[in-house]
């Protein structure tokens, strides 16, 4: 692994490792300032998730277009700069006005996986990408599995500890970026600055006004508002139908990551370069159908964790689209579609928990005498299906 690749593997693994860090402890941090009060802190801890998918919807495509203007070195160093700083902020904010400031800044900042998914592409000829891009989904199932456990290490030690490591990490990797990763973007393949470009609406535009990449990116959207079924109602689910307790969530939850990281990590790049990327984007959501069906009809938890095979298979999809939608823009785009992909995935982002927990409580409340606890995953698997057929127009 080259150190520029390292760094942007590590950029991504500890954006993952810091919200995992943070995650177990922030709504116990919430119900403190907000006074004790649980409903009271469900409340605001409502609105602070949804304002951060706001600002990522709104901020992935200014970060990609600024990567696009001053290179991808800059933007990254400088959102692990900002990032540090911000959970910095958060570990001694003195009230919830001050937290929800550092939900803002942390959705802003965390918004680099724009500039990262663009240096890959820079750096990677179109017939690797699948395998890079598999890669960093590896990151991903790093953090989630270190994040949580790192957790529950530091905040023995206080409840705003957690925050404080995550500073740590993201301001280390600022330093260690700024003396080891090279540019990827030479000056002559840098494209000028356009607000027009650097909004949530125009990079929309930016998609539509290429038929080539659309339907792919449209297939991407639908299949992010599937794989968010799973973080909105996985607790939720196994708790009401399973009876699985905090133990065993934990250890399932660290075996989709394990998984994740096996087929992301080890099979991705042989997969797709045996299937070609067409059949592999297909396979994916395929393998990814099969599995949330799974998931919903699961007599039992065992017959359940079969579903987490399926699933890890699903984890062809991403890889495959980004190395077909990155081969289809020129070197000065990748930024912007990586921005526009961005702001797609904060639309699901902010849809998915809405979506996704209503049908849970339908399905257990007024459409019970279905006996479909589930029906959140069938949802989910329709998603897939339709993004199955766009992909192919």
């Amino acid at each position: 692994m080259s150190p520029a690749f390292a760094f942007v593997f590590i950029t991504v693994a500890i954006d993952m490792v810091a919200l995992g860090v943070v995650m177990p402890v922030f709504p116990e941090l919430v119900a403190q300032l907000q006074g004790g009060s649980t409903a009271g802190a469900a409340t605001y801890y409502g609105i602070f998730s949804a304002v951060f998918a706001a600002m990522q919807f709104l901020f992935a495509p200014v970060l990609g277009a600024l990567s696009d203007r001053f290179g991808r070195r800059t933007v990254l160093i400088l959102s692990n700069l900002g990032l540090g700083i911000d959970y910095l902020l958060m570990a001694v904010a003195p009230s919830l006005g001050w937290l929800f400031l550092g939900r803002v800044v942390a959705g802003i900042t965390s918004s680099s996986y724009s500039a990262a998914a663009a240096y890959i592409a820079d750096v990677t000829p179109p017939d690797h990408r699948a395998a890079r891009f598999g890669a960093l989904g590896v990151a991903f199932g790093l953090g989630f599995i270190l994040g949580p456990s790192l957790s529950g290490v530091v905040a023995a030690y206080g409840l705003r500890a957690p925050f404080v490591l995550s500073a740590t990490l993201s301001l280390l990797n600022a330093l260690y970026g700024w003396f080891v990763l090279p540019e990827s973007l030479p000056a002559e393949r840098r494209a000028p600055f356009r607000w027009q470009n650097a909004h949530p609406i125009g990079s929309l535009q930016f998609l539509r006004a290429r038929p080539a990449i659309f339907p792919l990116a449209m297939a991407g959207f639908l299949s992010m508002l599937a794989h968010d079924s799973l973080p909105s109602t996985f607790v939720l689910y196994t708790s009401y139908r399973y009876h699985w307790d905090e133990r065993t969530v934990g250890l399932v939850l660290g075996g989709v990551g394990v998984a994740s990281m096996i087929v992301q990590g080890a099979l991705v790049g042989r997969l797709v370069a045996w299937l070609g990327e067409r059949r592999a984007l297909t396979a994916g959501f395929v393998s990814g159908a099969i599995g949330m069906l799974v998931f919903a009809f699961a007599p039992t938890g065992g017959l359940y964790c079969l579903g987490i095979v399926f699933t890890a298979f699903y984890g062809l999809a991403n890889p495959s689209l980004q190395a077909l939608t990155t081969s289809r823009v020129a070197a000065t785009e990748q930024g912007q579609l990586q921005g526009a992909q961005g702001s797609l995935t904060g639309i699901a982002s902010m849809t998915a928990p809405l979506l996704f927990t209503q049908l849970f409580a339908l399905a257990i409340g007024p459409l019970a005498g279905w006996h479909l606890p589930g029906l959140p995953f069938v949802v989910a698997a329709l998603f897939l299906g339709a993004a199955m057929l766009t992909a192919r127009h």
